[in-house]
């Protein structure tokens, strides 16, 4: 399993929200309460985007924004357009706060109502977690627009499409094409001048160090040596772990290390597993051993850790 997969893969605690808006001119949305990670793109007309006090950005047919800045943010036509609804807690109120009228339903997940030449929103949210998810949030900025492509366009009409369809596994086509435009995003976002990805994302372009970080994240429990990573990766030891440290920040040893404790912290969290199952799952025998190593990534025991943890 890739590195990214992974990631996505252990990052989600719910399946994705794949929503579509239609709305003519003058329209604006505030967001209030927004999800670890948004993915909006403008399907026809424009949109700007505004987080916060900041400086709004524009998105043009075709763009998709990757929004992982905290609290809320406001979609709209125009920067000057003042929000008609503030979306909280999943629902539609004014802004006085009071309850309001549901958008009408066009189709299954789409909603809104407008001419020809209307603005088209398509919003998919994922609700992330744990360790994880921050590394996985580390790879963008609070706000990343990503211009239209032909391969990012292709799978946002696939996406659209299948929104307004209401058929058996239809969360399960949603939620997997989703992935499908944010890998796609992601991977644009990540080429882009202006983007600072993580030592790891960028090392993945190095066959031997991507082929062995693939192999720790496919099996993080197995006693790995430096030795035996240099040789999966056809490469000596000493120019192994040159290279690996160099490319990735870290020595290899030390980013397993650091893996399985991000694995542990979110096993700590999400499950009931003893300390002693969870050190074996991440590739420790020892439990005393594993709960050193813990602790001294973490600064928590593990039942410390597992006792604070929300």
């Amino acid at each position: 399993m890739d590195v990214l997969t992974d990631l996505l893969h252990r990052a989600r605690a719910h399946s994705a929200l794949v929503r579509q808006l239609i709305q003519p001119p003058p329209w604006a949305v505030t967001y209030a309460d927004a999800p670890p990670l948004t993915v909006a793109a403008t399907l026809g007309g424009h949109a700007v985007i505004r987080l916060g006090d900041a400086a709004p950005t524009r998105l043009a047919a075709g763009d998709i924004a990757l929004i992982t800045a905290p609290g809320g943010y406001t979609i709209a036509d125009d920067p000057a357009t003042v929000p008609r609804f503030v979306i909280r807690d999943g629902r539609k109120h004014l802004p006085t706060g009071a309850p309001a009228a549901p958008h009408p339903a066009l189709a299954p997940r789409t909603y809104g109502a407008g001419p020809p030449g209307a603005t088209v929103m398509l919003r998919g949210v994922y609700d992330l977690h744990g360790d994880a998810a921050s590394r996985l949030l580390d790879l963008l900025p609070p706000l990343a627009v990503v211009p239209a492509g032909p391969r990012t366009r292709a799978a946002l009409d696939l996406l659209s499409a299948e929104a307004a369809r209401d058929e058996p596994g239809q969360d399960a086509v949603l939620a997997r094409l989703l992935d499908l435009v944010l890998v796609l995003a992601l991977r644009a976002w990540c080429t882009r001048p202006e983007a600072t990805p993580p030592a790891w994302y960028r090392a993945l372009a190095d066959p031997a160090i991507g082929e062995a970080l693939r192999l720790l994240h496919e099996d993080p429990a197995h006693r790995w040596t430096v030795a035996s990573l240099a040789a999966k990766a056809g490469m000596s030891r000493a120019a192994f772990a040159q290279r690996f440290t160099a490319l990735v920040g870290r020595p290899p040893l030390g980013y397993l290390t650091e893996w399985r404790m991000t694995l542990a912290a979110d096993l700590l969290r999400d499950t009931r597993q003893t300390v002693a199952a969870v050190a074996r799952q991440v590739g420790y025998q020892d439990p005393f051993a594993f709960s050193v190593a813990f602790k001294r990534a973490r600064g928590h025991t593990p039942s410390a850790w597992r006792g604070s943890s929300p």
